[in-house]
């Protein structure tokens, strides 16, 4: 098993809307990063557990733990054009329109909620010098998927969560 840590707004998917989703699943979609999209296609496995990350708002954080739940497959939100002809439309922010159903450029996998956990805000995240070596804390790092290593999972459900 890996572990991993998965970011996501919470105003257009939160740890909330996981847990009440029908049979608390959702598709990760939206990843428009060549590492994060092959984090999700070629390494993640099915039975991978992730931090749910919410990575908007004033105090970014841990807010859960989701669970991988299929197979990668090709996100449709890459094929859906914004519809320009009609100002009241909304508009697709993940359109791609070098990408085609038969030859899809990004992809996705489902997760299943696993439980919700007191918030972990990022401020708290850095100030463990147990977690100094955490993609997430490294300076720069803004993919939205991340490898998190057996010790910093074990520290963060341990310590932090009380799990």
């Amino acid at each position: 098993m890996q572990y991993w840590l998965m970011k996501s707004e919470p105003d257009e998917v939160s740890i909330d809307d996981l847990a009440v989703a029908p049979k608390q699943t959702v598709p990760w979609f939206g990843v428009r990063n060549y590492q994060a999209r092959n984090f999700m296609r070629d390494t993640m496995q099915i039975g991978d557990l992730a931090f749910f990350y919410h990575s908007g708002g004033a105090a970014p954080g841990i807010a859960g733990i989701c669970e991988v739940c299929s197979e990668p497959y090709p996100d449709p939100t890459q094929f859906a054009a914004p519809q320009r002809d009609f100002p009241s439309a909304a508009v697709n922010p993940y359109f791609d329109p070098k990408s085609s159903p038969d030859k899809p450029r990004w992809w996705l996998r489902d997760v299943r909620f696993v439980n919700k956990s007191r918030y972990i805000p990022l401020a708290e995240l850095r100030a463990h010098p147990e977690l100094a070596n955490m993609r997430l804390l490294a300076r720069g790092n803004r993919l939205s998927i991340t490898p998190v290593s057996d010790a910093e999972w074990a520290f963060i459900t341990q310590e932090l969560m009380g799990q």
